[in-house]
């Protein structure tokens, strides 16, 4: 296999019909570390929004279930496009996140923005950081897995290009990013979790290193401190450098799936897609009825 075989696999393909396997061979076989981090990033964000951020700290899954609702969320949104949104168990993990969110009182313009942040973080990571950048059909694909997840979401108004997408995202947080003491603790409760991924002597340095990839206003809407710029330039750096190693690198051949990260370590034993989540009671609740 050449170096460059998933990138001249997927221009065979039509984003426009094919995007599924697109969007899989980009996320399981060209970039999965990237896009594992960048996901996880564009959830992060998520919590710089005071009505999401309050949220999650008002059900406690982001706060005292923190690994479980890490596991549980990256799961969940992997089997759509790791198997197919005609699969069965593909819709019933959309059937799982839609109950879970349903359950509480969320304004679509909340949903819309955290489905924009699936796609546009994901892009300027690799950008910035990917051994190269998406192809027009891999960006134009990954629209099209949004929108059609957003769909089955019943999510209104969704973006149809990618530059609309980045045009909600972009405006969406200039309005509403802010403080909100709920998002600090999800932020913290969600850095501490990523802090038991590294050894222990490696804890602070990867705090820092972090912080120092978070923007002025992300960081800001958190309250937390920048690192010194020639921290925040070294870190970047190591991964931009990181990027032009892996051009060199062979194909991956077999698909790196979310429950083979060594992180994920809620399911040892193995789970059923139908129990991940958690089960509030009635529909809406508010945080301090709901039960995980």
């Amino acid at each position: 296999m050449r170096r460059d075989h998933w990138r001249r696999l997927n221009d065979t393909l039509d984003p426009e019909v094919d995007y599924v396997d697109i969007y899989r061979n980009v996320v399981q076989h060209e970039f999965p570390w990237d896009m594992n981090q960048a996901l996880s990033f564009a959830l992060f964000r998520t919590y710089a929004v005071p009505g999401i951020g309050r949220l999650l700290d008002e059900t406690g899954a982001f706060t005292t279930a923190t690994q479980k609702r890490y596991d549980d969320t990256a799961l969940l949104l992997e089997v759509p496009f790791s198997k197919g949104f005609d699969d069965p168990e593909a819709r019933t993990a959309i059937r799982r996140i839609n109950q879970m969110h349903k359950s509480y009182d969320i304004p679509d313009h909340e949903m819309r923005y955290v489905l924009s942040t699936f796609v546009v973080v994901p892009k300027r990571w690799i950008d910035d950081y990917g051994k190269r950048r998406l192809t027009p059909a891999e960006l134009r694909a990954s629209v099209n897995y949004y929108r059609r997840l957003g769909k089955h979401m019943a999510i209104p108004d969704i973006p149809e290009t990618y530059e609309q997408f980045a045009d909600l995202m972009d405006s969406y947080e200039r309005e509403h990013f802010g403080f909100d003491p709920g998002g600090r603790r999800v932020a913290d409760a969600t850095l501490a979790l990523l802090l038991t991924f590294y050894a222990k002597p490696l804890a602070r340095p990867v705090e820092v290193f972090s912080r120092a990839l978070m923007d002025q206003p992300l960081r800001e809407a958190f309250g937390y401190a920048a690192p010194p710029a020639p921290v925040v330039a070294l870190s970047r750096g190591a991964l931009k450098a990181r990027g032009l190693v892996l051009r060199l690198a062979p194909p991956r051949r077999e698909p790196k799936r979310i429950e083979d990260l060594d992180w994920i370590r809620s399911y040892p034993d193995g789970y059923r897609v139908e129990e991940l989540g958690t089960f509030p009671r009635g529909c809406p609740v508010t945080g301090e009825t709901a039960s995980s």
